[in-house]
């Protein structure tokens, strides 16, 4: 960024560390004025962790990808529903991520559901 080879960056936070290294990236961004646009392949939990990040690295942010408008039964993998409406992050009214996992759809639609019961169990 510091020479100048980049016009914007894309993070994965679930593939780069996570939360705070997410922050670490957007603030070293900031700092030479390189916009941020999320790269958002995650359920609605990790959409939800997205949107928290954004909300805490300012105005170099741009959006966060949504890949899942295709699979019907995303919204139903949290308790909540559907957590984007009209292209917007709907916030949520409870603690944390403010989104709780609905354990049983997520088993439905696992790559591998036996380790995935094993692992709930």
């Amino acid at each position: 960024m510091a020479r100048g080879a980049t016009d914007i960056i894309h993070p994965d936070v679930q593939r780069l560390g996570g939360l705070l290294e997410m922050k670490k990236i957007a603030y070293l961004a900031e700092e030479y004025y390189v916009p941020v646009a999320i790269h958002n392949i995650s359920s609605p939990i990790g959409t939800m962790a997205n949107a928290h990040v954004a909300a805490t690295i300012g105005g170099d942010f741009i959006a966060i990808e949504w890949h899942a408008i295709d699979l019907p039964w995303w919204p139903d993998m949290v308790r909540e529903g559907m957590i984007i409406r009209d292209g917007h992050i709907i916030p949520p009214k409870r603690p944390g991520l403010g989104v709780e996992l609905n354990e049983r759809v997520a088993i439905d639609h696992a790559k591998d559901q036996g380790e995935v019961k094993e692992f709930l169990q």
